[in-house]
């Protein structure tokens, strides 16, 4: 699956595909399955925290400026997400930097919030099961 995605206002080709697992393991020696769960349930407690923030400065009439929240994500979530982004844009655009580090300074700042759930639907959609098991009941 390929997506272009908007990154502090330049157009990255991504792409998600059955290969991503394996040149992940290969680059970062971990398994990207376990990290995008990581990931997700990390910022599924940032967004209810956001939601309670939100809900508490309601009930004391006050407006919740979301500009001011900031994400409490752990800094190796972020490495992840980092890593996760840069090889499916590497994959996607394959003249991007070999080094992760000269990737990331390519961009001035991007929001996690933004684009992570734009890499979570590409990977989801990628490695959602396309048929049920067909186990015979007994046996």
């Amino acid at each position: 699956m390929r997506k272009t995605i908007t990154i502090d206002e330049k157009e990255c080709k991504f792409k998600s595909s059955a290969a991503i697992p394996r040149m992940y393991r290969l680059k970062f020696n971990r398994d990207i399955f376990v990290d995008m769960d990581n990931i997700a349930k990390q910022m599924k407690v940032q967004e209810r925290l956001k939601e309670d923030l939100k809900k508490a400065a309601e009930e004391k009439g006050e407006e919740f400026d979301e500009s001011q929240f900031e994400s409490n994500l752990p800094i190796h979530s972020l490495e992840m997400f980092e890593n996760i982004a840069y090889l499916m844009h590497k994959h996607g655009d394959p003249s991007q930097p070999d080094d992760i580090l000269e990737w990331i300074d390519q961009f001035e700042m991007f929001d996690i919030y933004k684009i992570f759930p734009e890499i979570m639907k590409m990977w989801n959609l990628e490695n959602k099961q396309m048929s049920k098991a067909k186990k015979k009941k007994g046996k």
